[in-house]
């Protein structure tokens, strides 16, 4: 489990496609989360929980099957690519942001960017499916950052980012029509299953 505070900016180093496309191997600098990491650690990588296969000084190395490839935008990292970078919260940790998985529901994209003085708004398209998951003033997360939604419009939503989340995170380079990975609250999901099985 993870929390959505990014703990830095990581670089992809090496991406080898493996079996025909259907999975990768994926490399990436991170000196953090490299600090302690051991095989079999979890590290999000852009809200994506991966597993450490190797460590080799300050990158590590994890497989990302089909599923993932599918469902998020790893397929879509370079060599170069920046990308936000979380360990596995621990039971002692504050719970800074929210409760984030590292699985993601699906890709959005940026729609605008709206600068102001001491924040900036950023629109988010949100995939089909997806959108009754997210209300005003709940939480999401998008690269694997927890964010407090502004306001939840049909096919999109708003959040605002501070200076700090600009500066550390890959959202303060993305520019319009850049894919995000996105995980609404589990909790929703929950709820709605549950309440569901009780309307049946």
């Amino acid at each position: 489990m993870f929390t959505g505070i990014v703990e830095e900016l990581g670089e992809v180093v090496a991406v080898e496609e493996l079996d025909a496309g259907r999975s990768a191997r994926l490399t990436v600098r991170g000196k953090v989360v490299t600090g302690d990491a051991r095989h079999g650690d979890s590290i999000a990588v852009n809200g994506v929980c991966l597993t450490v296969a190797a460590v080799d000084g300050d990158a590590f190395t994890a497989d990302v099957m089909k599923e993932t490839l599918d469902r998020s935008s790893l397929g879509a990292l370079r060599p170069g690519s920046p990308v936000n970078l979380e360990r596995a919260v621990r039971a002692d940790q504050r719970l800074g942001g929210h409760i984030v998985q590292g699985h993601v529901d699906g890709t959005g994209a940026v729609v605008s960017r709206e600068p102001a003085e001491h924040w900036e708004v950023v629109r988010i398209s949100l995939p089909p499916g997806l959108e009754r998951y997210v209300v005003e003033k709940g939480s999401i997360a998008v690269d694997g950052v927890s964010l407090t939604v502004v306001a939840a419009d049909a096919g999109s939503f708003t959040v605002s980012l501070i200076p700090t989340t600009l500066e550390l995170t890959t959202l303060g380079h993305k520019q319009p029509g850049d894919p995000v990975n996105l995980e609404v609250d589990v909790i929703a999901k929950y709820v709605e299953k549950l309440t569901a099985g009780a309307r049946a």
